[in-house]
């Protein structure tokens, strides 16, 4: 049966970076597949200053949308959001509207304060949606932690490994795609992306890990047998 597949990161591009092989793989397997970014106001971001700002929201929920993703942003800036009733409130809303099956968050130990915040954020918000809400949600049948790269995790041990061997072309167009927009260079320059030289190296790393050409790897908070998708 079609599942629903929930994915949290603070910023546009965390879950982007940080899964984008299991996402792929699950739209693939027919389930419905939704990212939700806690930050959706990047006026305070130089990258995109001077008139950006919506449109990298809107390149975003494009690139989502053409691999059959639906891509959600909340209000929230950089630096101006924490663990507090108003966040908890507006993460729980999403969780209870979707109700998902299975559930992406970011770990929880980083260098980034941002990646920080929406742990503990999205942690609340999946574990106790129907109390904040004060409604009967459905939990999530599983909570999964991903990482977000050895220049921002700290102290990641996964327990779970996925070979996206087969998605990865996808996946890494996916990223590079976005990753031209944010630099503002064309997609079709022959340069490879720093971010993406980066996931293709940690994916052949946890691909070697498990038997596989190019693997990601997450971490269940919860120990039971379980099929991903």
């Amino acid at each position: 049966m079609p599942r629903t597949i929930l994915a949290l990161g603070a910023h546009y591009d965390d879950c982007v970076f940080g899964l984008p092989g299991i996402l792929l793989q699950a739209v693939q397997k027919g389930h419905r597949v939704v990212v939700l970014s806690l930050i959706g106001d990047y006026r305070n971001w130089p990258p995109v200053q001077g008139g950006r700002e919506q449109r990298l929201l809107e390149v975003s929920r494009e690139l989502a949308h053409f691999h059959g993703i639906e891509m959600r942003f909340l209000d929230f800036a950089s630096g101006r959001f924490h663990l507090n009733e108003e966040t908890k409130l507006a993460v729980a809303k999403v969780v209870a509207e979707l109700q998902p099956d299975t559930a992406f968050m970011l770990w929880a130990n980083d260098r980034h304060p941002d990646h920080e915040a929406a742990s503990a954020i999205s942690k609340a918000a999946l574990k106790l949606a129907g109390r904040i809400v004060n409604a009967n949600v459905k939990a999530p049948n599983q909570i999964y932690l991903y990482d977000n790269g050895p220049g921002h995790t700290i102290g990641f041990e996964p327990n779970t490994f996925v070979d996206v061997t087969a998605v990865w072309p996808a996946a890494m167009e996916w990223l590079e795609q976005l990753m031209a927009f944010v630099r503002n260079k064309s997609p079709d320059t022959p340069e490879i992306d720093p971010a993406v030289k980066s996931k293709t190296a940690l994916a052949r790393y946890r691909g070697s890990s498990c038997g596989a050409t190019y693997a990601e790897a997450v971490w269940a908070m919860h120990s039971r047998p379980v099929q991903l998708f």
